[in-house]
């Protein structure tokens, strides 16, 4: 039985190719994560998480705060 997706959105400070391959080891490498995009043209820099439902935002937030970039949840 496959577990329901979930996408997550997130307001971020990532700008650019070598800001977003700093964090793509940590959201390629976790098991939870199916897909993940990083909208860089967009005011928010809004980073989707395509994910089961088992995975909260308050994860996805640490990895990126420990990478030292801002990420906030986005309504």
């Amino acid at each position: 039985m496959n577990n329901p997706s979930q996408i997550l959105v997130f307001r971020t400070n990532l700008n650019g190719s070598d800001e977003i391959n700093r964090i793509r080891p940590a959201l390629n490498g976790h098991r939870l994560i199916r897909y993940w995009s990083v909208d860089t043209e967009d005011i928010d820099k809004v980073l989707r998480v395509v994910t089961s439902s088992s995975l909260n935002e308050a994860e996805i937030i640490q990895m990126l705060t420990q990478a030292n970039f801002q990420c906030g949840e986005l309504e």
